[in-house]
Parts: structure tokens; sequence; C-alpha cells
């Protein structure tokens, strides 16, 4: 009977374990494709965005912030921490640990219930990646399975690479390497042993013992892994001592604040269309931008902004404490807009370049982010208004003329049609007065509207305008309308045109990136794009003007002590738009000031008096920061000064002076006085 019965309980055993067999089987014939999920490891990365000193500037993510980290650059001491604490025999074990398994099997039993797991790291890897984190036996078997496999796959080391990228590390931070930088401020390579015991302590219960809210109980759990290291003869007692005894410094931070908004926003739109993924694709991202610089940028724009409301709101006190606005006399014009809807529709805009390259140091698309993120700097386009004279006068220059041109700057009344209706035109200088007679410098240096429009008149509008196509303006009108600087720009395309000028005649296209780097550590480098347009020898006549025009000329408030500085002012018809537009030796900058309705700002704001104090400002720090800047502007070899007239001028074999005229000219190579 015993023997029948035994025989019984074999046969049954037998179809037990194949019926086991066939159910784990079939199971794992259900979720085998689920490992790959685990093998080909392609996790949501933040891209990192830094400056030309390699300054972190932003974090840009999709759900996860996460920073990826290879093995071999994660420190022996992440390893064993983590080891220690979870997975002890991680590097003897298939996959799963049996002992670990019948130990929670018999605690579970005794509790009554799921009081303790025995998941290895591989488990847990599997849980995280593929499975729920429901605590059910069917989830465990599927869980046990794709382990096993997994180690017939993977080594431990790519195992364990891919455990620390993915896991949570509280605080918004996945991967151990993000926590380190958001914990500590530090690379994975720098953490101490006890601030790399918090970490690794963190993935069994990350929001409990996050140090930022629970400092305490995050030590005592990474005194825990302390522990357990010394107690396997990992570490010494003497590095187990120091590490109990020490309270690392724990910040409390996200790592996606961005330091630098107008310059990522502006770099993820030149980038968005090639790299569709910039925002969350792991890259690295290497800006050309000077964070300090960046910074100066915002401060000159904020500094020129509450200037103007100031000066708004004082006269708007003059006026009240004259009862002027309930009772304004009959001959007064009054000049104020509210002061309140004035602070709201003003803005402004900067952007600052090298001249040889294009390189954007410090591109500013407002006076303050947080109110508005409209980019102005390249989502806005503006009128140029009288900052657009200097490319007239380089196409005259170009045709033969030169500084000491005489220009009749008196008026001119033009008759034209609009839709069968003769119109009539008399444009007027700014301050309605006129010269006579003015040379060609003095023109462009006191920005005379009369003179500017006989000198276009005469040089030919079609002429004019073919040169402006050239360098990039788009939607001429092949009138004389455009020495209103009636076409509209944006400042990256302004920025662009004005190099001709800061670079000696090439112009250059500007750029933000400066080379990116994807996840797979490849590198895509970013170059200068330069255009030869003028000579050198034409282009320094036209920044000798320039320079005279910072001097003495409308752009005085420019004028920054111990920098030669060339630039020009300009203004608009109703005051709607300011710019001043410079460059010293190494660096151009394009300032704008406008309201953003596009009603006009007050007299007062002029190119003059509210951008060219921002673009002071700008270089004036800038010198603090960057005193071995060149200071002065080199002269090229085919340009002549000249004793004109008692005063010094340029001219070259294209720009010679006028006929008839006796000048001493100065031999540029050997400083021998000519006489003609």
């Amino acid at each position: 009977m015993l023997k029948k019965f035994t025989k019984i309980i074999f046969i049954l055993s037998i179809f037990l374990g194949i019926a086991i067999f066939v159910f784990l089987y079939d199971l794992y014939q259900t979720i085998k494709d689920d490992i790959d999920k685990v093998v080909n490891y392609k996790p949501k990365l933040s891209t990192q965005f830094y400056d030309n000193k390699g300054r972190l500037l932003a974090n840009t993510f999709k759900d996860e912030n996460r920073e990826y980290v290879i093995y071999d650059d994660i420190p022996a001491r992440v390893i064993e921490g983590l080891v220690a604490i979870e997975d002890t025999q991680f590097f003897e074990h298939y996959g799963i640990n049996p002992d670990a398994i019948s130990r929670a099997m018999i605690k579970n039993i005794q509790s009554g219930g799921y009081s303790e797991g025995a998941s290895t790291l591989t488990q847990q890897l599997i849980k995280v990646l593929v499975l729920t984190r429901e605590k059910t036996l069917l989830r465990k078997v599927k869980e046990a399975l794709l382990s096993l496999r997994l180690e017939t796959i993977l080594t431990k080391e790519q195992i364990l690479e891919r455990y620390l990228n993915e896991v949570y590390f509280g605080h918004g931070y996945y991967g151990i390497q993000t926590a380190a930088k958001g914990y500590f401020n530090k690379n994975l390579y720098e953490l101490t042993l006890k601030e790399i015991a918090i970490l690794v302590g963190l993935p069994r219960a990350p929001s409990f013992y996050d140090p930022t809210k629970n400092l305490q109980i995050s030590l005592t759990r990474a005194n825990q892994v302390v522990s357990r290291m010394h107690t396997l003869g990992w570490i010494n007692d003497e590095q187990y001592e120091e590490a109990l005894s020490e309270t690392p410094e724990v910040f409390n931070q996200t790592l996606t604040q961005n330091v630098a908004p107008w310059a990522i926003d502006y770099a993820v739109n030149e980038l968005s269309t090639q790299y569709p993924d910039i925002l969350y694709g792991g890259y690295k991202v290497y800006l050309t931008l000077d964070l300090d610089l960046q910074n100066i940028a915002i401060d000159a724009l904020n500094k020129s902004y509450n200037l103007a409301i100031n000066r708004n709101a004082n006269y708007i006190k003059e006026l009240e404490e004259k009862d002027w606005i309930k009772n304004p006399p009959a001959d007064v014009e009054l000049d104020y807009i509210d002061d309140e809807l004035f602070k709201k529709e003003l803005n402004g805009a900067l952007l600052s370049m090298e001249n040889s390259t294009g390189k954007i140091l410090a591109i500013v698309g407002g006076v303050d982010y947080s109110k508005s993120m409209f980019h102005r700097a390249y989502q806005s386009k503006r009128q140029a208004g009288s900052a657009i004279k200097p490319f007239f006068y380089q196409t005259a220059l170009n045709e033969g003329y030169n500084p000491a041109t005489q220009l009749f700057d008196i008026s001119r009344t033009y008759t034209f049609e609009v839709d069968g209706v003769e119109q009539r035109w008399s444009p007027r200088n700014y301050g309605e007065n006129f010269k006579g007679v003015v040379t060609l410098r003095e023109s462009l240096m006191q920005s005379r509207n009369l003179s500017t429009l006989n000198l276009v008149t005469d040089v030919g509008v079609a002429r004019v305008t073919r040169d402006l196509k050239r360098y990039g303006f788009q939607n001429i009108v092949n009138d004389l309308s455009i020495t209103l600087g009636s076409m509209s720009v944006n400042l990256v395309e302004f920025s662009s045109a004005f190099s001709i000028f800061s670079n000696y005649g090439s112009q250059v296209k500007p750029y933000i990136v400066d080379k990116i780097v994807d996840r797979s550590n490849q590198t895509v480098n970013f170059e200068p794009q330069i255009t030869f347009q003028n000579s050198e020898e034409q282009a320094y006549l036209l920044s000798s003007i320039l320079k005279d025009t910072v001097d003495s000329g409308t752009g005085r408030r420019a004028k920054v002590a111990g920098i030669e500085l060339a630039g020009k002012t300009g203004t608009t018809n109703d005051n709607m738009d300011a710019w001043f537009c410079g460059y010293s030796p190494t660096v151009q900058t394009i300032v704008w000031f406008g309201n953003d309705s596009n009603m006009p700002m007050r007299k007062t704001e002029t190119g003059s008096t509210i951008a060219a104090p921002a673009f002071a400002y700008f270089y004036r720090k800038y010198l603090e920061i960057h005193p071995e800047t060149q200071r002065t502007f080199i002269k090229p070899q085919g340009v002549y000064s000249t004793i004109y007239k008692g005063k010094e001028e340029y001219y070259t074999k294209t720009s010679p002076l006028p006929d008839g005229d006796s000048v001493i000219t100065i031999d540029p190579n050997n400083q021998n006085q000519i006489e003609f």
C-alpha cells in the first residue's frame, strides 16, 4: 500500500513539475519580448546647455531629468555602497537569490503578509523598466524569469550601469549623476563616501529618505550603508569613523533653473529643425554665449528702461504740480504716457557678438523674462529708422565719394501718386533746421535727413537698394522712402548686416551654438559664415565716421573712456523705435527700445537718450572683466591719413579727395608728408 501511494505521489509530482514547466514556459513566451526594453536601453535624457566657459546654463528635459553616466565613469565606491546595502551577492547570483527568497518567505509567513522582499538589483531593474510595482505572486514570477534571462544577455556591469542611470533618487532626479549634481553640486567622481552612502540609500524610498526634507532620516540610512560596507571589510576603521561623523552640505535645488533663458530660447529655435529632440535628447550643447556678458546685457537694458520710466514719471509729476494734465495750456503740447501703461508697453532687446566671427556673446529679448517670454531679438521686426543711414553712405563711398565730399543740406519737395492721387512729401531734419552745405562726414555724424536724402538721390535709389538687398535686408522698396529706414528688421538680421562695418567689409552671420555632443559622444562643430562684401579700406572710411559719431556726433551718450567705439543712433517717425548700433574693435552690440504695442514713445526717448546709454553701460562693464581687449581700431594699409582744410581726413584710391584742393597726405608706410 505504501509503495502504491509513493508511486502515485511520484507520478503526481512529475505531472505537477511538467505543469509548472509548461506554465512557466508559456508565461515566459508572453513576456520575453519585454526584455528588449532593458537590453536596448534608451532612457529619456536631459540636454545640458553650457556657455563658452563651460558653465552650466540650463537642463532641459521631458518628464525625467536625467544625465547619463557610463559604467567606467562610476566610482568603485558607488558600486560597493549599492551592492552592500541592496544585493551583497550580486556578483555571485544569476539574477535571483534563493537564500534571500527563502528568508523572505519565512518572514512573510510569520507576519501573515508581505513584509519583506528579496529582489536582487537585476530584479529591481526589471521591475522599474518592464513590470509594475504591484505585490503579487504572478508579478514576482515574471520578474524572476526575466531576471534569469537578462543575466544571460548582459554583463553585471551593464546591469549596474542601467540601474544607476534609470532609478529615481527623489527631488526630480533620475540617475545617480543627476542626483549628485542636484543634492551636492558635484560630479559623481567628486563625492565623499558619506555622500555616496546617502545616494545609494535613496532608491529604496526616495521621498522618505530625501535629504532636503528629512536629513536626519537620510543620514541614518547612509550610516547603515557605511556600517554594512565596514562589516563586509570594504572600508577600514578610519574610513568608517570619518564617514559616520560627516554631515554633508545638501542643496535644495532642481537643476532645472535656466540662468540664461533668452539665450536658451534662441539656441533651441536655431536647433529645433535639425534636432527635433534637442530639449530631451541627451545632448550637450556648448554655446558661444558668455554668461557674465549676458548678465551685463540684462542689467544694461534694465537700467535704460528704468531711467525712461523715471523720466516719464518725473514729467507727469511736473505736469500735475502745474495742473496741466487736467487743464493744459492751449499753446503747450503735452508729451507723456500713462505711467502704468508705459511700464507695461516699453521694452527692449540687445545682441552682442564678436565682430570677426559672429559668435553671439549676449542676447536679450526683453527687460523681464518672467513677465514676457516674447523674444524681441529675433521674433520681432521693427523699423530701422536712421540707423540704416550708414549703409547709404557706404554705397556712396564705394561709388567714389569721400568723407569730405560736400552735400546739400537743403529741403526738397517731392511729388508722387498714390492710387492716382498726387501727394507731396517735404522731409525735414530732426530739429527742423538745415545747414545748406555739409560734408559727407558731418552729414552722417549729425544724422542729417535732408543731406542724406540728397545723397541717395545723387547716388541713385537703384544702386542703394541693390546693396541693401546684398546685405540681407528684405522687403526693400525702390523709392526714396528707404532713407527713412522704413524697412523692418530684427536684431539678428541687423547684426549681420552691420558687421560689414565692424568686420572691415566682411559680413558675418550671427550664431550662438559652438558645438553639440550627442548621446553617442559624436560632436558636431559650428563654424563662422563669412561673406566678403566691401574692401577693408572702404569699410574703414565708414567706421572712421561712425567713430566720430560717438566721439562728437549724435552718439555721444555711447562714448566710454578708454576704448574707441563707433556707432549710429536710430529713431523712427513718432519715436516708435529707438536704436543704437555700434562696435568696439572686437565686439559689436545692437540695442533696441520701443513699445510692444507700436504706439509712440515720448519724444524724449530717442536712440541717443535710451539706447545709447545701454550700449555705453555694456562696454564699461565689458572693460572691467576684459581689460585685455583691443582698444583701438586698426587702419588698413590702403587708407591714407590726410590734413584737409585744417582737419585730419582719410581717403583711399577708390575715394580720393576733391580735386583742386591743396592737402598734406601722410604715407601710412613711412609717414613722409607729400603735398599735392
